[in-house]
């Protein structure tokens, strides 16, 4: 194998693949990074694998010269090192000489040790599953990272409920929601295809882990790209496709520039369709910005012991008033106007950061809460699409 690559895109390559791989595992090729290097009709593509057995990154480059197709297995981590190392050098060479990997610049030159490329583990085939699959759909970049991204902070962070360690993702027809929680709090976003193949499985659903969807948030550079995603009975396949520049809605053609694998998390998700409250009779609109400004305000004089802000809604003067209170450290008094409000006044305190977490994620300027009572939980809405259900906090006097 011999190729001449763009360093930058090769950098870009290289940094993205090699998150995937485990720093530390029994198998030595499991660290390693695989480069399959083609040129078909004239046209030169190296594509970089990497997998840890649960998660795989495939990643397409084309700015790149393939003197020699061929396949190199080398560590992810050297690789790594030594094309961010060399950033004086606009390209690199990469030659599999025998069991040894050559990487030369102008200046700089470099001799790994490589591994026969039977010994790495298979990556799992996209189009394999696509035939296979329960459910294909495709999606836009931007579609899916909104439902990401509202989503995937309320996922559990310990592992004695494993269900809940991902997100749920359900696909109805033209319908797709993903939701998350981790017992203390529950993020529900929905979203619209533009277009459904009846043959491709209209239903399905599964829990995909974070480490995936945190990969497809770093994968996903351009809003208009099409994202093919099949869903099989134990994995997830997204395949990041690029369109047309004239028409955004047709597929270039091309084979994906990259295709993320993630195992799914096995288990039965909680039925958070009972947890979403039906009968808030409290309902206040407020500025999505004064209210994260009002909460990380308040939030400063909060601890360990403490951790709450309370909540005073007065639909007298309009005003949501932020409380908190430190013992042996002081407190703190935050006024925030609401555009409006509808219900008796009510008294309610909430984790700071539960709120604030949410508050990032959204792109309307204002948001809704829905209150019943100082025990209930309360209901924060954004636009049509997401809602965001988080328990109050009891805090002493």
């Amino acid at each position: 194998m011999k190729v001449i690559c763009e360093r930058s895109a090769l950098l870009a390559a290289v940094n993205n693949v090699a998150s995937v791989v485990p720093t530390r595992t029994p198998s030595p090729a499991l660290s390693c990074l695989k480069l399959v290097a083609t040129k078909t009709a004239g046209v030169s593509e190296l594509q970089l694998f990497g997998t840890d057995a649960e998660t795989s990154l495939s990643i397409s480059i084309t700015q790149v010269d393939v003197a020699q197709p061929g396949v190199a297995v080398v560590s992810a981590e050297k690789l790594r090192q030594i094309v961010q190392a060399v950033e004086s050098e606009q390209t690199l060479t990469i030659e599999l000489a025998d069991d040894v990997c050559h990487i030369r610049g102008s200046a700089a030159r470099f001799r790994i040790f490589a591994y026969a490329a039977d010994q790495y583990p298979q990556v799992p085939d996209m189009a394999q599953a696509t035939s296979n699959a329960r459910s294909v759909f495709t999606h836009s970049a931007a579609g899916m990272l909104s439902l990401i991204n509202k989503t995937v902070f309320a996922t559990a962070r310990e592992t004695s409920r494993y269900a809940i360690n991902g997100v749920l993702l359900k696909r109805e027809g033209k319908k797709v929601e993903m939701v998350a929680t981790d017992g203390r709090r529950l993020a529900l976003c929905r979203s619209t295809l533009k277009a459904v193949d009846a043959k491709d499985g209209a239903t399905a659903s599964c829990i995909i882990p974070t480490k995936g969807l945190n990969l497809f948030t770093k994968l996903a550079g351009n809003p208009e790209e099409n994202v093919r995603i099949a869903i099989t009975d134990n994995r997830i396949f997204f395949a990041f496709e690029d369109v047309i520049d004239e028409d955004k809605k047709k597929p270039s053609g091309r084979p994906p520039r990259a295709v993320l694998t993630s195992a799914l998390v096995e288990g039965t998700f909680p039925p958070y369709e009972d947890v979403i409250p039906k009968d808030n009779d409290k309902k206040g609109t407020i500025d999505r910005d004064a209210l994260a400004a009002g909460v990380r305000e308040a939030k400063i004089l909060t601890n360990e012991e403490s951790r709450g802000v309370r909540m005073n809604f007065s639909a007298k003067n309009k005003r949501l008033k932020l409380t908190s209170r430190a013992p042996e450290m002081g407190e703190s008094e935050v006024d925030v106007d609401l555009s409006s409000y509808e219900g008796e006044d009510v008294e309610i305190s909430f984790n700071p950061d539960f709120i604030a977490d949410a508050l990032k994620t959204m792109e309307e300027s204002e948001v809704i809460i829905e209150l019943k009572s100082t025990t209930k939980p309360g209901l924060i809405k954004s636009g049509s699409e997401f809602v965001y259900v988080v328990m109050p906090v009891n805090l002493a006097n």
